[in-house]
């Protein structure tokens, strides 16, 4: 018999029963189904049809999934794939930066990190700590507005010009600290200036006393798809002395690109 999580009240206390309802109407389609209809979704879960197809319609509107209006029945969406392929990304970046972060922290002996763009925030994925006892401290996860880091805004400036239009959109740029950029123009000036050199700094644009430089990462069709930073202290990364590491940074972008595939081998 199937078990209705909804009536279970010991598991309904800290979770929504239509979230999880739905979480199990996607996860019929991994039995090996292409296409299941408001019956059988019906029948395997446990539930009324009506609520059935409710789950099915909501699901259909956000993409997750798509009906065949020959048969009315409902298969995997667009939005499934493009997250399935979110997640393989995230995995390939895994296997093909952690020796390459591992080299970047020992030589420079500060903390280095790969970030990904979710909309007008850089979330951070991968982090190596510094060895040096006077360092930032952060963690695997955490996110900050993209126009004030460097990693941020190597991933704003390698945007589509549509994309990048519509992210700035009614963005009301917040000041984190008297450094931080907080005009549009001045923004895709900055912008465009990174395209040209192929890196990005940030000295005290998101916290007092921290800078860090970032570099683009690749994957095989040439896509920016993440940034890598070195990131410290101001006390040895203020902007003349962050610049010594703009080399090693691209470089180590670079090779994380060539391990996912990029073979266009570009000269800064």
């Amino acid at each position: 018999m199937t078990e209705n999580f909804a009536d279970d009240p010991r598991k309904s206390r800290s979770t929504l029963s239509s979230v999880r309802n739905a979480a199990r109407v996607l996860r019929e389609f991994g039995h090996g189904d292409r296409e299941l209809g408001v019956t059988e979704v019906s029948r395997r879960l446990g539930i009324g049809k009506s609520t059935a197809h409710r789950l099915l319609s909501t699901l259909a509107e956000e993409r997750l999934l798509e009906q065949d209006p020959r048969t009315g029945s409902y298969r995997l969406g667009l939005a499934m794939y493009e997250l399935g392929a979110s997640v393989a990304m995230h995995n390939d970046l895994h296997e093909a930066s952690a020796a390459v972060l591992d080299q970047l922290r020992n030589a420079t002996r500060e903390t280095v990190q790969i970030g990904v763009l979710d909309g007008r925030e850089v979330v951070y994925i991968e982090r190596r700590e510094s060895p040096q006892t006077l360092r930032l401290f952060g963690r695997v996860g955490h996110r900050n507005d993209a126009h004030c880091t460097s990693t941020g805004k190597v991933l704003l400036a390698y945007l589509t010009p549509e994309n990048l239009d519509r992210t700035l959109r009614g963005w009301t740029l917040r000041r984190h600290t008297p450094a931080t950029i907080t005009n549009e123009a001045a923004l895709r000036s900055t912008l465009e200036n990174i395209r040209r050199q192929g890196w990005a700094e940030n000295v005290n644009e998101a916290e007092m006393g921290a800078a860090s430089i970032a570099a683009p990462i690749r994957n095989a069709r040439g896509d920016v798809v993440a940034a890598i930073s070195i990131a410290g202290p101001v006390q040895r990364l203020g902007s003349d002395s962050l610049r010594r590491f703009s080399r090693p940074v691209v470089d180590a972008g670079l090779a994380v690109s060539q391990r996912l595939g990029y073979r266009d081998r570009v000269t800064r």
